[in-house]
């Protein structure tokens, strides 16, 4: 470890950016990395409607410039830094962009920053909590939704951390990081790995294609590579057949013709649907993308404790705040948990920057956040991303052994002497267990035992529900053999946790809602045999192959420690055992917060589905998705060994007594709020109608 350099806490002065015409504030130096806002824009949000004793909001959107201290122990974790070019003072300078919503009276707001981590450059939190139409560039009345983090007084905050997001003109939010360097002062090269596959024939694909926004992929270094390899397989557990060179190309597919380009792959004969396709390349330039991370430490440490030498040129809520919720949906949940990993939690002054972090729908995951030629994008499930290391030891921020390899680690070790760990809340949805190894998070490596959670941990699973959130179609299937599963839970649940994880913030004695997941030790997790021994035998209905199960990847001696994978593809190893939640004879889950849908169902809902023929790899898990099955509307009817709603709900008023019964008891529980108990009733309402359940 470098001593720690001496900081001078200096005051920002206000200057005119001449190169934008607009307002910017640059210390002359600071605790915090933050060097220089921008503010572009400044306007009320929501066309100025009042949010309740809170009142009226504002936004204020800009850019944030950075210039991080190589020598810093607070930056010492971040890959490739010492090769990032650095200015005349020997920092390296990098920018994100930002947004803050605001209450116009920082008086009557609730204190508490609540940053929305983005996924893939999208903002999420109103859209999650408030129930929002969903934009990255939130401000008018649709945008609040129902207003609940505004009504709540809540300060959001959004920053750009990806370097991999593109700008599309949708507003997603962008980071600028700068590239790693070799010796003679050009952008490194180094061997990666990407793995292809597609939905639909097709004579290319681009690098990272995502329909919830492609990446910007690390190029080629030469579109003639003869090193460069391909192979192909129907799924990971078959061997690949190597694609002859002359066969496939650097380019893609376009008005007919290829055109050269380093980030996409095309093949002549065609991608094969459901195929798995293994690129092996040298590529270059590769962001320091651990950066992205510090950079969100900064800001947010900025925000809460940086003053500002006038009133004209002062941090715009500054003295407002006295804690922070880092919060973050899938991708964004596993950058928080990888953040945290990192030991990020505490800022160049040792002051822990997040109070509490509410993590959903992660799994088991971190990422490659912070690793040459790292895609935040990279992900692992049954079927795809299994070369990945995405999901890897340690899983749990409590401490753990791995027999096979004989490592032991916790994810918060590096936060724990400074008294950096936030208060932690996990949820899971069923899908998670199938699809994303979530019981890693809570029972060691071999699936044979419960872990003791940490005692500023809690762990949620809401039974029943998928990764996506729930489908707005009940007869939508996309690329599954089965309807998607409908239930929604996020606004709900959510709002709860979220209120209870800030009060638990700010008060000790508080006792947050009991941690409610699937355990061994009460037969309510288990494995794929018991799980298939227990799921109802409904006709025409094929059950997955099992759940997903990260491997043991050796990527070289140099990935744990500084972040580089010598080794390319990595060398496999055995599969770590996970285990999935028990069901009952309907086939809906036992454990875990069980809402209406679930504890007085009309049919089975689960957290996964699979592939249609059509698509390729038929029969195979079919990655984030569930699946829903409607119970029979009358007895014995094709055989469907479920019970019929007819033998299930005399009247309407028996099933709406159930489902009263269900939400007062979540209330008491503290997993709803009064608010959605009423908003749940009155769905469950709708739901007795559609299925014609008799007066």
């Amino acid at each position: 470890m470098f001593p720690r350099s001496p900081r001078l806490r200096l005051l920002p002065v206000a200057l005119f950016c001449l190169s934008c015409g607009a307002a910017c504030f640059s210390p002359r130096d600071a605790s915090a990395e933050v060097v220089r806002v921008e503010i572009r824009e400044r306007k009320p949000f929501a066309e100025g409607i009042r949010f309740g004793r809170v009142g009226e909001y504002e936004i204020l959107e800009g850019r944030l410039y950075f210039a991080a201290d190589p020598a810093d122990p607070a930056n010492d974790r971040i890959t490739d830094l010492d090769r990032a070019p650095v200015n005349a003072d020997g920092r390296v300078e990098f920018w994100s962009d930002f947004t803050l919503l605001k209450p116009v009276d920082p008086a009557r707001g609730n204190g508490c920053l609540l940053y929305d981590v983005h996924n893939r450059g999208n903002k999420l939190a109103l859209w999650t909590f408030n129930e929002g139409v969903r934009s990255n560039t939130p401000e008018s009345a649709e945008h609040a939704g129902n207003g609940f983090l505004m009504k709540e007084g809540y300060t959001l905050l959004w920053t750009g951390w990806n370097g991999d997001v593109r700008a599309d003109g949708t507003g997603r939010l962008l980071a600028g990081l700068p590239v790693a360097l070799d010796e003679a002062g050009e952008p490194v090269t180094g061997r990666t790995h990407v793995e292809i596959t597609v939905d639909e024939p097709a004579f290319s694909r681009e690098f990272y294609w995502s329909p919830w926004g492609t990446s910007d992929a690390y190029p080629a270094a030469a579109l003639d590579e003869p090193e460069a390899t391909l192979t192909r397989r129907p799924h990971r557990g078959e061997p690949g057949e190597l694609v002859p060179r002359e066969a496939w190309s650097f380019a893609r597919w376009e008005d007919g013709k290829a055109v050269p380009d380093p980030r996409s792959l095309l093949v002549k004969d065609g991608l094969e649907p459901g195929w798995i396709y293994d690129l092996v390349y040298t590529a270059k330039a590769p962001r320091v993308s651990g950066l992205g991370l510090a950079g969100l430490r900064d800001a947010v440490s900025f925000f809460r404790f940086e003053k500002g030498a006038t009133q004209e040129a002062r941090n715009p809520i500054f003295g407002t705040l006295d804690r922070a919720v880092i919060f973050g949906i899938s991708q964004s949940g596993r950058l928080i948990h990888h953040f945290l990993h990192e030991g990020l939690n505490l800022d160049s002054a040792g002051r822990r920057v997040f109070d509490g972090a509410l993590i959903h729908v992660a799994g088991a995951g971190k990422g490659l956040f912070n690793h040459r030629f790292g895609m935040a994008t990279v992900y692992g499930t049954y079927r795809q991303g299994n070369l990945a290391p995405a999901d890897s030891f340690p899983f749990t921020p409590m401490a753990e052994t791995d027999p096979i390899t004989g490592r032991s680690g916790d994810t918060t070790a590096r936060l724990r002497a400074g008294n950096g760990v936030p208060k932690l809340f996990f949820v899971q949805t069923s899908t998670e267990y199938w699809a994303r190894a979530a019981s890693l998070l809570h029972t060691d490596v071999e699936g044979k035992r419960d872990l003791e959670l940490d005692p500023d941990m809690r762990l949620y699973f809401i039974a029943g529900t998928e990764h996506l959130g729930g489908s707005d179609d009940p007869s939508a299937k996309g690329v599954c053999r089965y309807p998607l599963n409908p239930v929604k839970h996020r606004g709900p649940v959510l709002r709860a946790l979220l209120t209870a994880l800030d009060h638990w913030t700010t008060d000790e004695e508080f006792s947050p809602p009991e941690s409610r997941y699937p355990r061994i030790d009460d037969g309510t997790l288990v494995d794929a045999a018991t799980f298939r021994e227990q799921f109802p035998e409904i006709p025409g209905i094929e059950l997955p192959p099992g759940p997903y199960q990260p491997r043991r990847l050796d990527l070289g001696p140099r990935w744990d420690s500084e972040g580089i994978a010598d080794q390319v593809p990595p060398q496999v190893g055995e599969l770590y055992r996970t285990l999935v939640p028990a069901v009952n004879e309907d086939g809906n889950e036992i454990a875990g917060i069980r809402l209406p849908s679930i504890a007085v169902p009309l049919g089975t809902y689960t957290g996964w589905n699979i592939r249609d023929d059509e698509f390729g790899a038929g029969g195979l898990p079919a990655g984030l998705n569930g699946a829903s099955f409607p119970f029979p509307d009358s007895p014995g009817k094709s055989g469907d060994p479920r019970k019929s709603i007819a033998e299930r709900y005399a009247t309407r008023n028996d099933f709406l007594g159930r489902v009263a019964r269900n939400l007062l008891s979540l209330r008491e529980g503290g997993y709803l709020l009064d608010e959605d108990v009423t908003r749940l009733l009155e769905g469950a309402r709708q739901r007795a109608r559609d299925a014609a359940i008799p007066e």
